[in-house]
């Protein structure tokens, strides 16, 4: 959770600097699902992101170094530079990549299951999304084929009240998402999903259930985007008050309380891993600045696959 905020902190303050090209959409805010989530999780296991993919691909074991020189548009990055915020992909680890493209990432994660599911592993994909995407036809048509499947995927909608500016209750006429979950007969839960300890027991037992061959489960999170939908959005369609209750149930200082109480870590620990986190991004922001730009002739390369077939 530190090191996702703290990454995204340096994403926030580069693009203020003209530094990041593109656009970015932080995670800021929704750290304890993606940490939760991926906790129950190991390299086999696929995850789909969405285009406010940091945390996701951080919590899954992404390398910061790759990642910030991305943002940055460097040939070190993961995608060479050509990808950008929105397009980090590692799928050594499981990371089927982040998607500019609302609603996408839940029909990649009906492959992924599929795929699972005819190879006879036990792997489980976890697909995280929005609330807004739940109106795609992509997610009906996702949790149908994965119910009647009954597909090792669980289904992770991060519900932080907003569509871009729009909010739930303008864009739906339910309060809870998981109720979506009944028309295709499989468990629906909502849970606090800035409280890092129940996003992480409701979810293990989703991925327990899917690698048991039982199905599918959908997990409505709710939480908050403590910024804008992008950076550069200022979001006057938040209220105040709303941006000032959120801004008390913070995930990080919540978990990190906790964590005191049950004598897990003390703080001068806690501090120390700060420490160490503002190190990482230090290295990696690096790595970035001194890494150079793509080739103008490498702009056709990467874009369709190179493997011939024989015939």
């Amino acid at each position: 959770m530190l090191k996702i905020r703290a990454f995204e902190n340096m994403a926030k303050d580069n693009f203020a600097e003209g530094k990041i090209p593109g656009f970015v959409h932080l995670y800021i805010g929704e750290e304890a699902i993606s940490s939760a989530v991926c906790e129950n999780l190991t390299d086999a296991d696929y995850i789909t992101s969405t285009h406010r993919g940091h945390g996701h691909i951080i919590a899954k074991g992404g390398e910061l170094k790759y990642m910030a020189a991305e943002l940055f548009g460097k040939a070190t990055g993961y995608c060479k530079g050509k990808g950008g915020s929105m397009h980090i992909a590692d799928a050594t680890k499981g990371i089927l990549g982040a998607n500019g493209i609302v609603g996408a990432g839940q029909d990649i994660a009906l492959g992924a299951g599929m795929s699972a599911q005819y190879r006879g592993t036990d792997q489980v994909c976890v697909c995280f999304f929005g609330d807004d995407s739940t109106n795609q036809g992509t997610f009906h048509e996702s949790l149908n084929m994965a119910s009647v499947w009954k597909l090792p995927i669980v289904y992770v909608c991060e519900n932080n009240g907003y569509g871009i500016s729009t909010s739930q209750k303008r864009h739906q006429n339910i309060k809870d998402i998981s109720v979506r979950a009944k028309a295709y007969n499989i468990p629906g839960i909502t849970v606090d999903g800035n409280d890092a300890v129940a996003v992480y027991a409701a979810s293990r037992k989703a991925i327990e259930r899917a690698k048991r061959g039982e199905g599918p489960t959908l997990i409505e999170c709710k939480t908050y985007r403590q910024r804008g939908h992008f950076e550069g959005d200022s979001a006057p369609y938040k209220p105040k008050s709303q941006q000032e209750a959120w801004l008390k149930k913070d995930p990080i200082p919540r978990f990190e309380k906790y964590i005191q109480e049950k004598g897990v870590l003390s703080d001068r620990e806690i501090q120390q891993m700060k420490k160490s986190v503002d190190a990482q991004i230090k290295e990696a922001v690096d790595f970035a600045m001194n890494s150079p730009e793509p080739e103008l002739d490498s702009v056709f390369e990467d874009v369709y696959s190179d493997i011939k077939e024989e015939v």
